[in-house]
């Protein structure tokens, strides 16, 4: 049996060398991703990007300078994107899959760069097999871009310092201002890209780790201020967005807390979304460190810098979100195929195999619910089932909390072809250029009249009248009477019928 084994190995990997060294990981990695593309429903902050993506270009730049200056970018690509193809689950994750399918290509190019062939077709085959990579390429999120964008400034920079040209370095720069356009946080990069352009601007390509023809290196001294050029712009189209965004930052991550050192030790598994995945991970990448010597610098300063700045700055201001720091993941991968570049190829395969193996559970839990943790999940689409089989003409619905990162009204109504009226809503969230809408001040004189109103609370509650807090809790109490109630997983739905009319 391991005799067979071996043999299968040993053919598949003489059919995977003879392609591209892109084209495996790409195709492994759409296939991947695609398997469920549909299966877990929008989770809360997809819930944001759909309501976003859905605005006009006006109105977002409304939410944009109201609270969410730094994925503004982003959501305005989506909504072109929608424009396009619509807003269902899977259009509204497909550029995400796209993304990650590229970078998962680049990578490779990339190790085969500053490696060997070998060494990119396995990195990206491992990163391909990551539960991580699914979990946000499957996500409306900007994370997948970011990834790919990241991946792609190095291979341009790689590029540039092997054949220097401005036009190389104008390719390098449009991908950095695209970077940070849909991810500030991801231009920590630039840390590992300074670091490498310094010394080899001092001690030649070579001392960085970049290889390069074999004629006379005559750009040498022109590679930092050529670099330092190709950034300008970069710091002129995202400083101002950098500036408000950090204003905006009270409202937009007032969920994070400071960072500890135990956070450090739980990264790899939450970019990886396995912790068994993500310690094997960062083991096969320190060995594939120690092999490349000092052309690792690039790939360990692009794993290392990003994570030991944010982490400093998480000290002191809330910032430390794991998933911010997806896009360091292709590196650490880039430095584990270093490492099964130097075994037997059918060992390394079936290192990638084994990788795979370890994370299906994760994978398989991630196509439930993109929630975390994944032991609660919030079904949004089973409490819209229930208003929509009950629904009567004239219903009104409430929603308790109204303004929670849950985002409970978006998730249902994204359900309902024709949800019941909103009757405390004043302001919808669009006019008010913000992720909530502004609910009646008097909440008794906005119910009066309403004969059955649709109560959805936020966990699991019995009495669900009694979970509402506050002048519209008094109201609901006062002059309605639980009908019914029904329990969805991190929901409850009510039915309420007006005192008077019974």
């Amino acid at each position: 049996m391991g005799q067979l084994s071996e043999r299968s190995a040993g053919a598949a990997w003489e059919h995977l060398r003879r392609l591209p060294v892109w084209l495996p990981p790409a195709l492994l990695t759409v296939a991947v991703t695609v398997t469920g593309l549909g299966s877990a429903q929008l989770w809360r902050d997809e819930l944001a990007t759909r309501s976003a993506a859905t605005r006009s270009p006006g109105d977002l730049a409304r939410l944009a300078g109201t609270i969410d200056a730094a994925t503004g970018p982003y959501y305005l690509l989506m909504h072109l994107w929608t424009r396009v193809f619509g807003d269902s689950t899977i259009a509204l994750r497909v550029p995400a899959v796209l993304a990650m399918t590229v970078a998962a290509g680049l990578l490779a190019v990339l190790g085969a760069r500053l490696v060997d062939r070998r060494g990119g077709l396995f990195a990206g085959l491992l990163f391909a097999v990551l539960p991580g990579t699914s979990r946000y390429g499957q996500e409306a999120r900007p994370y997948a871009l970011a990834t790919m964008l990241a991946v792609l400034a190095t291979v341009l920079l790689v590029t540039a310092l092997r054949r220097p040209s401005w036009a190389r370095w104008a390719g390098y720069a449009a991908a950095v201002a695209a970077l940070g356009l849909i991810h500030l946080i991801a231009l920590t990069v630039l840390a590992a890209h300074a670091l490498v352009v310094l010394i080899a601007w001092w001690r030649g390509p070579a001392s960085a780790g970049i290889a390069t023809p074999s004629q006379p290196d005559a750009g040498r001294d022109r590679r930092v201020w050529r670099w330092l050029v190709a950034v300008v712009p970069v710091a002129l189209l995202t400083g101002p967005l950098l500036v408000k965004a950090r204003a905006q930052q009270s409202r937009q991550l007032n969920w994070v807390h400071l960072a500890r050192l135990d956070d450090l030790t739980a990264l790899p598994g939450g970019v990886t979304q396995s912790s068994v995945v993500g310690g094997l991970l960062v083991g096969v990448a320190a060995l594939g460190a120690a092999r490349l010597g000092r052309r690792a610098l690039l790939p360990v300063g692009a794993v290392l810098l990003p994570v030991l700045l944010l982490f400093a700055a998480g000290t002191v201001v809330p910032l430390w979100v794991p998933r911010y720091l997806v896009f360091v993941v292709p590196f650490a991968c880039l430095l584990a195929g270093a490492a099964l570049a130097a075994v037997a190829a059918p060992a390394a395969l079936v290192v990638v195999v084994l990788a795979g193996l370890l994370g299906l559970p994760d994978q398989a839990a991630l196509r439930r619910t993109h929630e975390w943790p994944r032991s609660a999940p919030v079904d949004y689409a089973g409490a819209a089932r229930v208003i929509a089989d009950g629904q009567r003409p004239g219903d009104a619905v409430v929603y308790s909390p109204r303004h929670s990162w849950l985002f409970l009204d978006l998730g249902i109504e994204y359900h309902l072809s024709d949800p019941p009226r909103d009757v405390l809503v004043t302001e919808d969230e669009v006019r008010r250029g913000d992720l909530w809408a502004a609910e009646c001040p008097q909440p008794a004189q906005c119910l009066a009249g309403t004969t059955r109103v649709w109560l959805v609370v936020s966990g699991r509650h019995t009495e669900p009248q009694a979970a509402v807090p506050g002048a519209k809790g008094d109201a609901l109490r006062r002059d309605f009477i639980v009908t019914q109630v029904w329990q969805r997983p991190g929901l409850t739905v009510a039915l309420l019928t007006n005192r008077a009319d019974r």
